[in-house]
Parts: structure tokens; sequence; C-alpha cells
């Protein structure tokens, strides 16, 4: 007779299209609230392109100021060290972490459709963003949240869009809204990051010395 092992299989609860995500009043733009937040980024990206002086094809310098789609997001978050670690690894050793440095693209905000079915596909961003510290917010418009989004970066519907961190006009205005709308933005900014890695790092000098054939001595000083 086989012997029942302690496994239990998870219960399924309801659907996928049940799953509900918190979203506080300062993370979901909707109606009027939206259209300002849309027409200041459509604003700011052509006078960032008019600046950066229209040298690429659009779609190309659409792809370097914004994450496109849940898996580029994803992957983008996930190469984002987390901030406590950020902070924690700079506390006890500025020139260890900064040997140790994440991905260069960083997301400043992220941008979620509401209307995104199934909605398990977008259940792990809210964690992951802000374990990085990244503002999600989420786009409302009845069923055509993602159809907004899409006309941000010129495809006809996107579920996520990322905001890479840029320094450019985008930013600035983005960054405005948030503080405005009272989004705290605690992980250390890139200019920060930078500061740490520019502190100088004590040379190294290893020397070493063969004892025995089959050993060595390993002697390391700092100076």
């Amino acid at each position: 007779m086989p012997r029942k092992t302690g496994c239990i299989a998870p219960k399924k609860i309801g659907n996928d299209s049940n799953l509900i995500f918190p979203s506080p009043e300062k993370d979901c733009y909707e109606g009027e609230r939206l259209f300002n937040l849309l027409q200041s980024i459509h604003r700011e990206i052509k006078l960032a392109r008019t600046i950066d002086g229209n040298s690429l094809p659009e779609k190309i310098w659409l792809k370097q100021q914004f994450s496109v789609g849940v898996n580029d997001v994803t992957r983008i978050l996930e190469r984002m060290a987390p901030c406590s670690e950020l902070r924690s690894s700079s506390q006890l050793s500025p020139f260890i972490s900064c040997n140790s440095r994440a991905s260069s693209v960083k997301l400043q905000v992220v941008l979620v459709a509401g209307d995104c079915t199934p909605r398990w596909l977008i259940k792990h961003l809210p964690s992951l963003a802000s374990s990085r510290k990244v503002p999600l917010i989420f786009v409302r418009d009845k069923k055509k949240g993602s159809l907004r989004l899409g006309e941000l970066v010129n495809l006809k519907t996107a579920i996520a869009v990322g905001v890479k961190a840029r320094k450019n006009t985008i930013n600035k205005l983005l960054e405005k809204i948030l503080r405005q709308d009272g989004v705290e933005l605690d992980c250390p900014s890139p200019a920060e990051t930078s500061d740490l890695c520019n502190i100088q790092e004590p040379d190294v000098k290893v020397d070493m010395s063969l004892t025995r054939p089959n050993s060595c001595s390993l002697e390391i000083k700092f100076y």
C-alpha cells in the first residue's frame, strides 16, 4: 500500500479575473487626473526628442526612454538592487558595494494598465517595484488603460510601461508630479550611488611566495 505524503495541493479559489491588487488613491490615475498626466508626458516626449535632435528613428529613441511590456519591465526591476541591500552594503563598505554593481538601467516609475487580463500577468509587479522603491501607477480608463499606455510608445496597446531614469525632461516632470501626489522616492538616486563609487579604494598588493612545492602562502597588504 503506497505511503501517503504530507504534501497537500493548494486549493484554487475563484479565477484570475477576481484577483484584487491594492491601489491607493495616490497610485491610481483615472478620469481628468489621468488625462492631465498623459497629456503632460506626451508633451515632454516631444520636447525631449527635439532636444536630442531627432537623430535616431523614433522607435529606437522610444526604446531608450521606456521599457515596454511586462517581461521587459520585470527584467529591469529584477536587475535593480533592492534599496535595503544598497543602503546596507554602502554603509558597511562603500567600495565593495560599488564593485558589485547592479544594472546601469534603472526605472523611475512603472505605469500599469488597470484593465489587464488575465490579472496574474501583473500580480508580481507591485511587490517587485516596491522592493526597488519604484513607484507603480495604475492607469484606469474603463477598459482602455492598455490603449492609453500604448499611445505613449506608439503601439496599439501596452500592459506595462517603465520610464527609464535618464535625467531628462520626462523624468523631471514625473518627479514633480509624484512628489506633488505624495509618492515617496526613498531609493538613492543614480547620482547618489555614483558618488559612492567615486570613493577611492585602498591599494591592494598581493605577495605570493612558495613555501613547499605543493603549497603557497598568501599575504595581502593594504597601503
